[in-house]
């Protein structure tokens, strides 16, 4: 296949007080859609521990900063899941701390070299952001290939690419708001696109990462994937960049990877952020290959795909533009070899300093010790495979700035990154 060119949920506090009292734990969705606020995300503070389950403001504060950081979470939806538990680790790993997925002091306050500015932000919804939607996508291609245009399907779907939201999310922050034109929302806040070269990427498949290094071999991103399947696993070895194409057509051929019951024939489907390989399309000297975006973001870690890598749209908007067609290679590690084992990131044992300060009044806890490797969810679905495209040069890039050399203790050096305040 070839691509081308709140409900608010309330409880009488006499009830949550029997409750407690009895020491029965609340039903899932009030430990999930407990309401809070924009603000209630500003003020939030870590006190210690791994963070807590269900949606708290914690959890979102904490994803938009490794959003910043170049350590991608997915998708900002404030609970505490896989994809979550995937960046913090990965941001322990870029900074030389201990590999286990675990929120604690240490990762705190190195995330506090990206809290410049605030973390949410208030929008009003323009005209344009209501135009050009559709009523929704059909599964079938040969319906796919009637539609005109791969579109997003509502104004919190356009927003939440925008702001790297769950759509959900959206309208949790924002109840009873109707998202039309004019509408004055409150949203995330994250920081403009990252700059640079990437000059080689690294596809872990044990810990479902794609990372970017430039030329020095300082990592520069690092995204949650979905990578393969079970069945069409992706490919082995080490690759090259052949090409790159924003907004892609989709190219459905029967004949060459996959069939669609009822379909027979080659069909295309045209562009949008709904399309099978979302808004970008990253093709590799492997033929039928590529990293693309996707349209279902936060199912990244249950999807399955036919052996290319999805990101987010906005991760894969954000990788392209920083890749060099010839000029980057593309390396996916063999089953059980993580990006660690081949670039000799965090061989740390124990944090680099002895103690790190917590807000006043709060002792720092032991930090738990995962029992187990950090836990993905099983692959759920299956569904489609891609192809290479026609050649397009991405953007040229900056180099990135050392961000973190102001949050780190006196000799202890990490690989510098990119920040840009909003």
């Amino acid at each position: 296949m070839t691509p081308t060119p709140a409900r608010r949920y309330s409880v009488h506090h006499l009830t949550l007080a029997m409750v407690f009292g009895l020491g029965m734990s609340l039903p899932a969705l009030a430990q999930q859609d407990l309401p809070f606020t924009a603000a209630d995300i500003e003020a939030a503070q870590y006190g210690g521990g791994d963070l807590p389950r269900g949606r708290t403001p914690l959890t979102a504060k904490v994803q938009i900063l490794l959003d910043r950081s170049g350590t991608s979470p997915g998708v900002i939806d404030g609970f505490k899941g896989g994809m979550s538990q995937s960046a913090i680790k990965a941001f322990e790993r870029r900074t030389g701390l201990p590999m286990d997925g675990i929120m604690d002091p240490h990762v705190w306050n190195l995330l506090q070299a990206f809290s410049s500015g605030s973390v949410t932000k208030t929008y009003v919804i323009t005209d344009a952001d209501a135009e050009g939607l559709v009523d929704h996508i059909p599964t079938d291609y040969a319906e796919k290939a009637q539609m005109t245009a791969m579109a997003h399907t509502s104004v919190a779907e356009r927003l939440g690419e925008r702001f790297h939201m769950d759509e959900k999310f959206i309208q949790f922050l924002n109840p009873g708001v109707d998202l039309v034109p004019g509408a004055t929302i409150q949203v995330m806040a994250p920081n403009p696109p990252m700059r640079g070269q990437v000059s080689r990427i690294i596809i872990d498949k044990a810990n479902r990462r794609v990372a970017g290094y430039d030329s020095n071999g300082r990592m520069v991103v690092d995204y949650p994937a979905t990578i393969g399947s079970t069945v069409t696993p992706s490919p082995e070895g080490t690759h090259n960049v052949r090409t790159v194409a924003v907004n892609p057509n989709y190219t459905y051929n029967p004949d060459v990877n996959f069939r669609q019951a009822g379909n027979d024939k080659p069909l295309v489907v045209p562009p949008g952020p709904n399309g099978p390989v979302g808004t970008v399309w990253i093709g590799l000297t492997k033929p039928t290959y590529g990293i693309h975006g996707t349209p279902t973001p936060s199912q990244l870690f249950s999807n399955q795909s036919n052996g290319c890598v999805r990101l987010t749209n906005w991760d894969a908007e954000e990788l392209a533009r920083m890749v060099r067609i010839g000029g980057t290679s593309v390396e996916f590690l063999d089953a059980g070899v993580t990006i660690s084992d081949v670039t000799g990131a965090s061989g740390a044992t124990t944090p680099p300093v002895a103690a790190i300060a917590l807000p006043e009044g709060t002792v720092e806890p032991a930090v738990p010790q995962p029992a187990e490797p950090l836990a993905l969810p099983d692959p759920a679905t299956a569904p489609i495979t891609e192809d290479t495209t026609e050649p397009q040069d991405p953007a040229a890039a900056d180099p990135l700035s050392n961000a973190l050399d102001s949050a780190l203790p006196d000799g202890f050096v990490v690989p510098p990154l990119e920040q840009t305040t909003p």
